[in-house]
């Protein structure tokens, strides 16, 4: 008798213990599968974007979340480089995304904002003092001053005019200049 009932209580700890890894299989496989589709609705392809970095200088580690920001961003307005604004202006961007300069940024999910983010502030500056206000249009930007330091605007600056001068912006190109600024001193 008594090798029966133990006998029935291992049997059961046992299937127990099946079902509990096999829930815990089920749950982790679907994870991964979720995390895949939208990596790659973001993305496109995930793999070829890790393998494949752009010839800028931007690690593997944050090449995703710079597809992340510019297909994110270049859907409304010109992607600006991260070196443009500083930390601060991004961190405050990305913090409320209902409130991007009087409208809502479509489609942003939490996995994207982070990947944006960790991408922004790995290629942006800090302010140099606390006493630094916080810019939040280009032209109020120092780095922005500092990126063009001979250049004299004839109109109000903004992301909608970078293409004056950087004919490749639609493929985040800001190095390619126009002509007339390719042999500037």
């Amino acid at each position: 008798m008594f090798k029966t009932s133990w006998l029935s209580i291992f049997s059961r700890f046992n299937l127990v213990s099946v079902v509990i890894v096999l829930a815990i299989s089920f749950w982790s496989i679907s994870i991964g599968w979720g995390m895949t589709y939208v990596l790659n609705k973001f993305t496109g392809n995930v793999s070829a974007a890790i393998a494949a970095p752009p010839n800028n200088d931007v690690s593997t580690r944050n090449h995703v979340g710079q597809e992340f920001y510019i297909k994110t961003c270049a859907a409304c307005h010109i992607a600006l480089p991260p070196e443009v604004l500083p930390r601060e202006t991004w961190k405050k961007l990305l913090e409320n995304p209902n409130k991007h300069y009087g409208t809502s940024v479509p489609n942003l999910i939490r996995l994207g904002q982070l990947l944006i983010w960790d991408y922004l502030q790995t290629c942006s500056r800090s302010l140099s003092s606390k006493d630094e206000p916080i810019p939040f249009y280009v032209e109020q930007s120092r780095y922005f001053k500092i990126i063009h330091p001979r250049v004299k605007f004839q109109e109000t600056v903004s992301n909608k005019n970078c293409i004056i001068c950087h004919p490749g912006v639609e493929n985040f190109d800001f190095r390619t200049l126009t002509p007339e600024w390719k042999n500037s001193p």
